[in-house]
């Protein structure tokens, strides 16, 4: 299979940028498969037993994490175009 010269080949490259987007992506699934740091009753939280309060914060990080994740790709997307344009 040849590749034309109107398609280059463009490759993946891992950039520290991305490294932490994928610490901000990975995060929350470490946190929830590792049962045993919140598989607890105390502390409660208005009532809440830890367990459920925990997750419930891990919904509101996870979506922060994320976001910043889509943030730092998209501004390195950004910045890779406007430097092969000039």
């Amino acid at each position: 299979m040849t590749q034309s010269a109107a398609s280059p080949v463009r490759r993946q490259v891992v950039t520290p940028t991305r490294v932490v987007a994928g610490i901000c992506l990975i995060a929350p699934f470490v946190a929830m498969l590792w049962v045993s740091s919140y598989a607890k009753i105390e502390p409660t939280l208005i009532g809440i037993p830890f367990f459920y309060w925990y997750q419930m914060l891990w919904v509101l990080i996870s979506t922060a994490l994320t976001t910043l994740a889509y943030k730092l790709v998209q501004r390195e997307q950004r910045a890779r175009k406007g430097g092969a344009d000039q």
